[in-house]
């Protein structure tokens, strides 16, 4: 490893978009930069809001992530001190965790040479989450379409989307592991054929832009909003409102919740945020964009500079 530092920006993520369970994810322009320079021992540190508290050792998810993989590819990493900064809210429905499983993976590539190929990249990162949405979205940036098993994994890229991102963000987090508890664990035969139709339709909408009928069946999910509606009380009242009172395109969880994500027609976001937050006025309202780029690498410039060069 060189001893010049270099940064290591991850976008976060959204996933789902309604019925494209576990495998639909979006890059959205909120960010996880790690600034990693040599040092006798690992340390984490942060003085970012959204990382208060995190880990500041080898119990780190990031070093964690970065060990197995170097483990996995027969090699060892040298200790460095890495200085985090994210504006991506933990527990939000923001990809926060699966930001920072890549960031643990990139920090590995970086450290050993760069071994791994995009492909590789997403093949650890799934086996970590279980599922390649929001990972998978962080890597490449823009759309992602993709399937996992212990087996294989296979992911298409689906371009940058030319549209407004608005999210209703709540001030509660929502653990994962709790949204997937209410899941049930099986439907019936007739249930999974109407659920993998409205999925269907709406990667074939997503690919076509055709953001109306994308909407649509963002709100017709049968996969989860019908079990995570208790633990988002808004749900069905958010949808609603979206499709009735605004020009967005339609509303659904993002990942797990409690964050709601509604997709809009471009340079309207700010105009559908201003309506959503009179309305919901316990939510915090954000216009984002997708982001354009997944894992940017960028040596020896200082966090200023870093930071001015961030695609999103």
């Amino acid at each position: 490893m060189s001893l010049e530092p270099f940064f290591i920006t991850v976008p976060g993520s959204s996933a789902n978009l309604g019925p494209g369970f576990d495998s639909v994810g979006l890059a959205v322009n909120r960010f996880l930069t790690l600034e990693v320079s040599r040092s006798d021992q690992w340390t984490f540190t942060s003085e970012s809001v959204d990382l208060q508290g995190i880990e500041t050792g080898e119990d780190n998810l990031i070093y964690q992530v970065a060990a197995h993989v170097a483990k996995e590819l027969g090699q060892e990493i040298s200790p460095c001190n890495v200085v985090m900064t994210s504006d991506i809210p933990l527990a939000r429905g923001l990809g926060s965790s699966a930001a920072a499983i890549v960031a643990g993976i990139e920090l590995a590539n970086q450290l050993l040479g760069e071994p791994l190929t995009v492909e590789e990249k997403v093949r650890f990162a799934s086996l970590w989450e279980g599922h390649p949405d929001n990972v998978a979205a962080s890597i490449y940036g823009g759309l992602v379409i993709g399937t996992h098993t212990e087996t294989a994994t296979d992911v298409l890229y689906g371009g940058i989307p030319e549209i407004d991102l608005v999210l209703l963000v709540p001030s509660e987090e929502l653990k994962t592991k709790k949204a997937r508890g209410v899941l049930p664990t099986e439907l019936t035969y007739r249930q999974a054929v109407r659920a993998s139709s409205v999925a269907n339709v709406l990667v074939a909408a997503l690919l076509q832009g055709n953001w109306q009928v994308a909407g649509k069946m963002m709100n017709e999910d049968l996969f989860h909003h019908p079990y995570r509606r208790e633990l988002v009380p808004h749900l069905e009242e958010v949808i609603r409102y979206v499709q009735e009172e605004t020009s967005a395109y339609g509303a659904a969880l993002s990942g797990a919740g409690p964050t709601m994500l509604c997709i809009a027609p471009v340079q309207r976001g700010e105009e559908i945020q201003e309506k959503l937050q009179r309305h919901f006025p316990d939510f915090e309202v954000a216009v984002l964009k997708p982001a354009k780029s997944g894992i940017q690498v960028t040596k020896g410039l200082s966090q200023i500079e870093q930071s001015a060069q961030t695609v999103e």
